[in-house]
């Protein structure tokens, strides 16, 4: 088996819910071709260099993936036939790739998704505990800001 990456522009005028069944259907392909999808990358929407059907711009998305050449072919037989799909290029990575360790880097980047959204959680709730247990100090009126004093003429003392 090997390894691939296919960089696609689709339109940017895709919404979201157009995009989603787009999505669906590639990642449709790897079990019945026997691939292993690593990982989708939505890069968004970006300039083009030139205009490619008359739109300046377009929507990056790269696969990373493992599979034999009929599965790259048939990603780029749906590719050609979907107007959605303005252009693409498909990169071989390796050529002999162990299935193992590449379901052991899915199961990282996988780990890698949950943990920052913990961490984030626990950021927020550990920011809230700090913020409640500094109370600032007792300031007296005349010594906060904005509220300072200026002495008169007859308190001060003449020396």
């Amino acid at each position: 088996m090997r390894r691939y990456e296919t960089i696609f522009i689709i339109d940017p005028d895709l919404s979201e819910e157009g995009r989603t069944p787009l999505f669906e259907r590639l990642k449709d392909l790897f079990p019945q071709h026997n691939g292993l999808l690593v990982t989708v990358d939505e890069w968004g929407a970006k300039k083009l260099a030139y205009e490619i059907k008359k739109k300046s711009r377009g929507y990056y998305v790269r696969l990373d993936y493992c599979g034999t050449g009929i599965l790259v072919n048939e990603i780029e037989r749906f590719f050609r036939i979907d107007d959605r799909v303005l252009k693409y290029m498909t990169v071989l990575l390796e050529k002999n790739v162990n299935i193992e360790t590449v379901k052991e880097e899915i199961a990282r980047l996988e780990a890698e998704k949950v943990q920052p959204e913990k961490s984030d959680k626990s950021k927020a709730a550990h920011h809230d505990e700090s913020n409640a247990d500094t109370t600032p100090p007792d300031i007296p009126e005349n010594e906060a800001i904005g509220n300072k004093t200026t002495p008169s003429v007859s308190n001060v003392e003449e020396i």
